[in-house]
């Protein structure tokens, strides 16, 4: 849950799932994300390779405390960006684009997987 809303949550948490993640979809619902879960709290990085949909990334450390809110555009040519959080993280929830913001860095979030 964050900020009161709940998420439907695909769980990633296999090297080939978490490799193909959100790619070749055409779209999101508006409740609906992605949650990468990794073994430990550090700077995973992401891009937007094949991804068509706008997306905001929340990343969320082992204690369940956002340390950083970015948002991608997909990638339209070569070399596509590398989104890297602030700081580590554990968790990486993706959303549709805007669905969060900075303001969100430093809050708890209840993540039930």
């Amino acid at each position: 849950m964050v900020n009161d809303e709940k998420i439907k949550l695909e769980v990633v948490d296999e090297l080939e799932e978490m490799q193909k993640g959100l790619m070749f979809r055409e779209e999101l619902c508006v409740n609906c994300g992605m949650i990468f879960v990794f073994e430990q709290d550090l700077m995973h990085s992401f891009w937007m390779k094949n991804t068509l949909i706008p997306l905001d990334m929340v990343f969320i450390d082992s204690n369940s405390v956002v340390v950083d809110v970015l948002h991608a555009d997909p990638c339209e040519s070569e070399p596509c960006e590398h989104f890297r959080p602030q700081k580590e993280a554990k968790y990486v929830l993706e959303v549709n684009k805007n669905t969060f913001d900075e303001n969100l860095i430093g809050q708890k979030v209840e993540i039930r997987i």
